[in-house]
């Protein structure tokens, strides 16, 4: 718990949303599992920006979630990344063997929980969902991440949670994009890794809420996967 609340300090943007910013609402997750794209990437890095492109690619898709995380260990190769974070790096370390990657690597895309090769997804899944997620944003501004498990749930389920924003603009002035001017979308700006629940009764978490960059909305996605071997269970976001 100290941990997280380490990792939430060291993320959040110090300013929180007012209790009008964002209207109060539900939403749940749906009977199948969407695609969770998660892509490790780096400013610093020049084979990165045509698989930034192709996630920002993703945002008209149809269930698709989408996570783009800026890992920090290209930051001392002439260009940090401002949207990097060591948590990001110990993320994309921490999923190596279990997701079938040998090593880390950038540009890597997981899906699912599995490191994939291609820049085609795979087809939408039909498999029933085992956890149901759902958020619940009050009219005080308060934000709730609930998870029941459904039947042929795992015994161990691990959640995580991450605020994500679109259309940052980066002028790259050193390393190996100098000169170039990088787009990017679904860019997590927050993340945590919550404990390892049972799948018991039906949990309940409040996530802290921080304000997106200037000119820039947020939204919270949040994924269940097998604590065994990260395959994705469920996953949902809501926007503000």
């Amino acid at each position: 718990m100290k941990l997280l609340c380490l990792l939430l300090v060291a993320l959040a943007l110090p300013v929180t949303v007012s209790a009008q910013s964002c209207p109060a609402t539900t939403v749940q997750s749906g009977a199948t599992v969407p695609r969770v794209v998660e892509l490790y990437t780096s400013e610093g890095c020049s084979s990165c920006p045509p698989a930034d492109r192709w996630l920002s690619s993703l945002k008209s898709q149809p269930g698709v979630i989408a996570a783009a995380f800026h890992v920090d260990y290209w930051n001392g190769l002439g260009w940090p990344d401002r949207f990097s974070s060591p948590a990001f790096t110990e993320r994309q370390k921490q999923g190596v063997g279990i997701n079938g990657s040998r090593y880390a690597y950038t540009p890597q895309i997981v899906i699912n929980g599995r490191d994939w090769r291609s820049a085609s997804l795979p087809a939408a899944s039909t498999e029933p969902a085992r956890v149901r997620l759902a958020w619940n944003r009050s009219a005080g501004g308060e934000l709730k991440l609930s998870a029941e498990a459904l039947a042929g749930a795992p015994s161990r389920i691990q959640l995580w949670w991450a605020r994500v924003e679109d259309g940052h603009q980066s002028h790259v002035r050193a390393g190996e994009n100098r000169g170039e001017t990088l787009w990017h979308d679904s860019v997590v700006r927050v993340y945590a890794r919550l404990p390892a629940w049972d799948g018991q009764g039906q949990a309940t978490w409040t996530v802290p809420v921080s304000t997106a960059e200037a000119g820039h909305a947020s939204r919270w996605i949040a994924v269940a996967t097998d604590a065994r071997d990260g395959h994705v269970l469920q996953a949902v976001e809501i926007g503000c």
